[in-house]
């Protein structure tokens, strides 16, 4: 189902229904401040793990990232951060950005990694935002994958490659073709591990 919402004043019809369908377990693409991701909530273990089989990937050794609404969230799901990492995110975020943290223990364990950390985002989209803020907690978020850039930024494409296995396709508009850019934040100093569209300067 192709749901279209405005991008600047998303519709809390259309928000309300998407997030059902998040709570029932169902998978959705939808836009962000980068490229257009797969989502689902992070409690919905099949949802992870259909996720995980259209990404041909291992939960544990995936390379999924949370998604929150504010910094708020993020202390749930990381351990206790030190003072200039907590600086750092809130000058950089919301933006285009995946910071790696060391993740707690309220992580699902279907997602816990040997190296127990986990990489979050608050995009720069209100859409991606509204519909964690109306869900009350982050949505698990896998890149699009694709071969041609309109795989992953035109939505009717979208609808036709993905349609048998994304209940909602969120169209939001064309969405960007270069991803964000992830910062490690588990060592003593930040480490750049992808410049994406996210500006860097360590």
């Amino acid at each position: 189902m192709l749901i279209h919402v405005h991008p600047d004043n998303p519709q809390p019809r259309q928000i309300k229904t998407i997030v059902e369908s998040l709570r029932n377990g169902g998978v959705i693409i939808y836009p962000t401040d980068t490229i257009y991701g797969l989502g689902c909530d992070i409690y919905q273990h099949k949802a992870i793990e259909k996720i995980c089989r259209i990404k041909k990937v291992n939960p544990q050794k995936a390379q999924l990232s949370f998604v929150c609404y504010d910094l708020s969230h993020l202390s749930d799901f990381s351990k206790q951060l030190s003072t200039p990492v907590y600086r750092l995110l809130k000058e950089y975020l919301p933006g285009p950005y995946t910071f790696i943290l060391p993740a707690s223990k309220l992580v699902p364990k279907i997602l816990q990694s040997k190296k127990d950390t986990i990489g979050l985002r608050i995009p720069d989209n209100n859409i991606a935002r509204m519909i964690v803020k109306e869900l009350g907690r982050p949505i698990l978020s896998a890149s699009l994958p694709g071969e041609m850039v309109e795989d992953y930024t035109d939505p009717e494409i979208m609808k036709e490659n993905f349609s048998h296995e994304a209940d909602i396709i969120v169209d939001g508009g064309v969405g960007g073709s270069e991803p964000s850019t992830i910062i490690d934040c588990t060592g003593d100093t930040p480490v750049l591990i992808r410049q994406g569209l996210g500006e860097w300067h360590e």
